[in-house]
């Protein structure tokens, strides 16, 4: 059975046409937009707010280890 047709721990990732896994692979994308798309992908289904605050975050760190930007003037 490939891996892609099982979940551990639920099912909120293959609610979509695709897994994010597949679209973040296939896109050659790192850690913190990885998480971006995991987190926004999932939200309705899973965490609700919480994983929407948490794709904010991997934003925030995105403008500051790439962009050198300092974002704090947003909060």
């Amino acid at each position: 059975m490939s891996a892609l047709n099982r979940q551990e721990g639920g099912s909120h990732y293959r609610q979509g046409a695709i897994q994010p896994v597949q679209y973040i692979e296939a896109n050659g994308l790192g850690f913190c937009e990885g998480n971006i798309i995991k987190y926004v992908s999932r939200h309705r289904q899973k965490g609700g707010a919480e994983d929407l605050k948490k794709a904010r975050h991997y934003i925030d760190l995105l403008l500051e280890l790439v962009y050198e930007k300092d974002n704090t003037e947003t909060e």
